[in-house]
């Protein structure tokens, strides 16, 4: 029997894998160490209403939402950034990653990411259902801090550097120097607002119902919060309210923008709020610097002109803006074993 075990010390079998977590509102990413981002799944999940057992999660669920006979329900088990039903999370993510894990002798080593604003309750719940679905050892990092990780900001430098990233259900802004957080808002407006925006509009000026799916079909495509210089056009299909029939109209980026600039507007306002009540040393280094926008809501047509109008400076977008996350996420843990201070390290991974 030792001699067994000898012949397993000599063996790279790579027991543990650190894996990465975006735990999105509208998405989750699975960043994989050494591999990269290998896993982008909408974070909904298809339910039998009598079992209770998942039918099928992500793409495949997204496709039943709105669709689905009375035995079957499709949720999104996430909403606002934080659980909203922590069985369904936990099965999500136990698929998730069995896909991106592969065949393990032993459950991932994870570090997930949660918006800045979130309790320790909802902390807890985020960790305790990941370790539901199958990991060994679980610790969380605030979203701000992995986008600019990702985004490729040195944020050990006593320099002020600003991210906002926006998600699906939130959007978190944060002034980041010597790693840490020095002053932060999180506010639930970001993506999902956007789509309830174009639902209203539709309803409102069109008389035409629409459903989740087709908003944010014309959101990705000719969504903007400010009038582009070629107006571009998307046909889009509903339900007359008038009628009650089907209903296939042409919208316009003209309509979408005037649909979307008060949401566009709330975000603004609240980067102007952190600006506010931040340092004016690190102002300084801001207005140098620049802003960075990370998360999907960030590819917004027109949202970097708008807040450079707000705020008097520049902004820019990160490369691949929507898996910054999941790429801080995943680097953290490197990262963090770069640093031998314990007090920096609880600023950074809880």
């Amino acid at each position: 029997m030792l001699k067994y075990f000898d012949f397993l010390k000599k063996i790279n079998f790579n027991w543990i894998q650190e894996v990465g977590i975006d735990l999105g509102t509208s998405s989750v990413l699975v960043y994989v160490k050494g591999e990269g981002v290998v896993l982008r799944e909408p974070s909904v999940v298809a339910v039998n209403r009598l079992t209770k057992e998942p039918l099928a999660v992500g793409l495949k669920a997204q496709r039943m939402l709105g669709r689905t006979p009375g035995n079957i329900i499709a949720v999104r088990p996430l909403s606002d950034g934080v659980i909203s039903d922590y069985d369904f999370t936990a099965k999500m993510l136990k698929e998730f990653l069995k896909v991106a894990c592969k065949q393990r002798l032993m459950g991932p080593k994870v570090i997930v990411c949660v918006p800045s604003g979130v309790t320790e309750v909802e902390k807890r719940a985020v960790i305790d259902a990941t370790v539901a679905a199958g990991a060994s050892k679980v610790k969380i990092i605030e979203e701000p801090i992995a986008a600019a990780i990702g985004a490729g900001i040195d944020i050990t430098q006593p320099c002020g550097n600003m991210v906002v990233d926006i998600g699906g259900g939130t959007t978190d802004i944060a002034v980041i120097s010597l790693d840490g957080i020095v002053e932060q808002d999180s506010i639930k407006v970001a993506g999902d607002k956007f789509d309830e925006a174009i639902m209203k509009y539709i309803r409102k000026k069109h008389n035409m119902l629409i459903g989740e799916r087709m908003a944010e079909e014309l959101k990705i495509h000719i969504g903007c919060v400010v009038p582009r210089e070629e107006e571009l056009n998307w046909e889009i299909r509903g339900r007359c309210l008038i009628t009650g029939l089907p209903k296939t109209i042409i919208i316009n980026s003209t309509e979408v923008a005037e649909a979307l600039v008060e949401t566009a507007i709330l975000i603004a306002d609240a980067v102007h709020g952190v600006l506010e009540r931040t340092p004016p040393e690190l102002v300084g280094d801001i207005s140098q610097n620049g802003i960075v926008l990370t998360g999907g809501g960030g590819l917004m047509w027109g949202l970097d002109l708008l807040l450079e109008k707000r705020t008097g400076i520049s902004v820019r977008v990160a490369d691949d803006a929507i898996s910054c996350v999941a790429v801080g996420t995943g680097r953290a843990l490197e990262y963090i074993n770069k640093i031998q201070d314990e007090t920096v390290k609880k600023k950074l991974i809880y």
